[in-house]
């Protein structure tokens, strides 16, 4: 959504903390569990090398071992009475035998229940921070229709207040987007979401980068409101078309140069340079698209230019085509009941993500809120319900996985982070109730192994320079 809107950083606490039966896993990682390839990530581009890397650290951390609470780990199962063992950044074990080393902080789960690390694969604080004034609003670049060279994480504020907000709700990793003023809005950023003085020291490493889309309403009416273009659907589509034959020639020319290194390289374009990138397959299309209709238009375009649409963004009426959404290997990343606030958003009906679900789609449940991201499991817990009333059989492991696995897998990341599995990041909360519950509230949150929040200790309730000094 967000369309037109009218010490330095964060205090970085460094504390030192602190089925049923299932057999207990060792800490052998699979090879899988691994950081995402290098030659994909956000901080490269083919043939030009490091751009604005990662710089973020790890935070050291005792082990941990959370025990005698139920673990939902989002790989297929939920252990009653379960333990899980982390260390050095990573989960070691999980199950309903766990021995915790000498050195560990043993924290007593009775009544309570862990899940991974939320994700949201949608979300807009830092670039629209708090307090919501312009000085603030800047995420759309609505200068052109076409900003592909644009990047969120240069206009990303690591000391907005929403952030230690969005970390009490249990959301470890964010995909922090432009807005959807533009046709193509720019650059996404991938971030752990920790406190840091620079966005840098926040991005995940070895993730992709997302390329922001957008159909419908919002481009036309920015532009068309102006007299320019486009002012119409068709006029979308043109514009879409047109970036991506530019990108295609560039493409071409970069490519043959680092063939054969013949004569001088071809001149740099930052706009082309974002789009050969998602022809090439190294960023992600992450498309802002509420119509049926368009979103198969949205699929004929990446047809016809041989790239994919890793996810829909808002996808009110996805419930019309799940199957071609599940066919096309296209995740949807939308809300359990958030619709009808424009025209292009009416068709809406409680039972989106379920229909999905039953079609084989990958659900998600995003965001696109400062509020809404404190809350993604209880959103995810209501379209779940919605489902069973309509006699759609969503699983509980399937309604926890739309706010971990799933959006792990739309930001390229799911080999390390989305499930409790041992050799993966500890991404882990600690809640105090049934995350499904509207009762629930994240207790601890474990960012790569370190407790970055704990709703029982000030000193790991992290604060921005913004909110410094109240109460």
């Amino acid at each position: 959504m967000r369309q037109l809107s009218g010490a330095l950083g964060l205090i970085v606490l460094v504390v030192g903390c602190a089925s049923a039966g299932a057999r207990t896993k060792t800490a052998a990682a699979p090879a899988a569990a691994s950081a995402p390839a290098a030659a994909a990530t956000q901080d490269t581009a083919a043939g030009i090398g490091a751009q604005y890397p990662s710089t973020y650290q790890r935070h050291p951390n005792p082990p941990v071992l959370i025990r005698n609470a139920t673990i939902m780990t989002a790989a297929g199962q939920e252990i009653q009475g379960g333990s899980i063992l982390f260390k050095d950044g990573r989960i070691v074990a999980v199950g309903t035998n766990v021995q915790a080393p000498t050195d560990a902080t043993v924290v007593d789960g009775t009544g309570k229940w862990v899940t991974p690390g939320v994700i949201d694969t949608h979300s807009h604080i830092g670039v629209f921070a708090a307090p919501g004034t312009f000085a603030e609003s800047d995420g759309n670049e609505a200068t052109n229709p076409v900003t592909a060279e644009v990047w969120a994480e240069h206009s990303f504020w690591p000391q907005d207040p929403q952030i230690p907000l969005a970390i009490a709700g249990g959301v470890t990793t964010i995909q922090a987007l432009p807005g959807s003023a533009n046709l193509i809005g720019g650059r996404s950023a991938v971030l752990k979401l920790v406190p840091a003085r620079s966005v840098q020291e926040m991005k995940f490493p070895g993730a992709h980068y997302g390329l922001k889309m957008a159909c419908g309403e919002n481009p036309k009416r920015t532009y068309g409101g102006r007299g320019g273009a486009p002012s119409t659907r068709m006029g979308n589509m043109a514009g879409y078309r047109a970036a991506f034959i530019a990108a295609q020639d560039y493409r071409r020319r970069w490519d043959k140069w680092n063939k054969d290194h013949q004569g001088d390289p071809p001149e740099r374009n930052l706009r082309n340079e974002s789009l050969a990138e998602v022809l090439r397959g190294n960023i992600y299309v992450q498309n802002h698209c509420y119509r049926a209709d368009e979103m198969m238009q949205m699929l004929d375009l990446a047809h016809e230019f041989g790239f994919k649409i890793r996810s829909f963004h808002h996808a009110v009426e996805a419930y019309k085509i799940a199957d071609v959404l599940a066919r096309e290997g296209t995740a949807v990343s939308i809300w359990s009941d958030w619709w009808g606030f424009k025209e292009e958003a009416m068709d809406g009906i409680y039972e989106n993500a379920a229909l999905v679900q039953q079609a084989g789609g990958r659900v998600v449940i995003h965001s696109d809120d400062a509020s809404g991201i404190q809350r993604l499991n209880q959103e995810a817990a209501k379209a779940m319900y919605h489902g069973r009333r309509a006699g759609i059989p969503v699983t509980r492991d399937q309604a926890v996985r739309w706010f971990t696995a799933n959006p792990a897998w739309v930001l390229g990341v799911d080999s390390i982070v989305g499930t409790l599995e041992p050799g993966k990041m500890a991404d882990v909360v600690l809640w105090s109730a049934d995350p499904l519950s509207v009762y629930a509230r994240a207790i601890q949150v474990y960012n790569d192994g370190w407790l970055v929040y704990d709703r029982n200790d000030p000193a790991h309730q992290p604060k921005t320079d913004f909110t410094l000094g109240q109460p």
